[in-house]
């Protein structure tokens, strides 16, 4: 776009948006804070008054509730979840309490699709962190606070029907699988985990809850599966798309037809086609140069 670019703060590491796709989020690791946009009506991004609220220590991962009026910030030195109220200007207030207690450096949370329960990834104990979501947005852990998933998880996320939810393991090259009960507890499947690449570090659900994709930084590709019926992954043939050096973010469109690719070492932004049954196919060009050392991605409709 034209600008191309626009501020945030310092060591920004995660952007999202709301289902509206009208306000938009950024995690800054080292400001300790969050950059606050509204989406104009041709995409470009507008500072919010003021440009940005505080976080915890560190805020690693931001995400929006489906009904776009509570967002929850994982901050990753901290050891919590910084929680806040939406205003209409896309504007954050923290509510009370400003934040609920995680488990050892939690690098992502994510929101289930019923709005009723969260479940942050804990990259340092190896767990996840599972809540209920009160009335006024705050969270309150269930019991058990946390579920064991595997080594070094970094990203969490639940598919679209609610019933299942998948965490990249970062360190054991898997990732967990699980069954979400009628209470929102996680509870996790047999096998416990599928492989992945190496250092698997995204994780994303298309919008029909069908097919899981998930970046490797190391080995530079995105694993691709199907759901089973049970919500089990199986890997798709191909068991993997060829990404940019170093993907770390994957998004997939509202529309479930494209999905992209943030590569963190590649400085750009792999861009795909969805096939009829799942696959990746690489687009004409293959990546769009981004900035230095891009972190996150996000696709909004409007």
């Amino acid at each position: 776009m034209t600008p191309a670019t626009v501020a945030a703060g310092t060591g920004p590491t995660s952007v999202t948006a709301n289902p509206a796709g009208t306000c938009v989020y950024v995690t800054n690791g080292i400001s300790n804070d969050i950059s606050q946009y509204t989406v104009g009506a041709n995409g470009e991004l507008a500072a919010v008054t003021p440009a940005s609220v505080a976080a915890g220590a560190y805020p690693y991962f931001i995400a929006v509730d489906p009904s776009g009026t509570y967002a929850y910030a994982a901050n990753a030195n901290g050891n919590t979840i910084s929680q806040f109220a939406i205003n209409a200007n896309c504007g954050l207030t923290a509510i009370t309490p400003a934040t609920a207690v995680t488990g050892a450096h939690p690098r992502s949370i994510t929101v289930h699709p019923g709005g009723r329960y969260a479940y942050a990834a804990n990259n340092a104990d190896n767990t996840v962190s599972q809540y209920v979501i009160n009335a006024n947005g705050s969270l309150s852990a269930m019991t058990p606070a946390t579920v064991a998933a595997g080594s070094g998880p970094v990203s969490v996320t639940v598919a679209p029907s609610g019933k299942y939810a998948y965490v990249a393991n970062g360190t054991s090259n898997d990732i967990s699988q699980y069954a979400i009960a009628a209470n929102g507890s996680l509870s996790a499947m047999a096998p416990a985990t599928i492989a992945a690449g190496t250092s698997p570090s995204s994780v994303a659900v298309d919008p029909t809850g069908m097919y899981v994709y998930v970046t490797n930084n190391i080995t530079n590709n995105v694993s691709q599966y199907t759901i089973a019926t049970n919500g089990a992954l199986t890997p798709l043939n191909p068991p993997s798309e060829d990404a940019g050096a170093g993907p770390c973010s994957i998004s997939v469109d509202p529309s479930g037809r494209y999905a992209y690719v943030a590569n963190g070492s590649g400085n750009s932004i792999s861009q795909y086609l969805i096939g009829n049954l799942g696959p990746l196919n690489a687009m004409i060009p293959a990546t769009v140069s981004a900035g230095t050392g891009p972190n996150s991605i996000v696709t909004v409709a409007r």
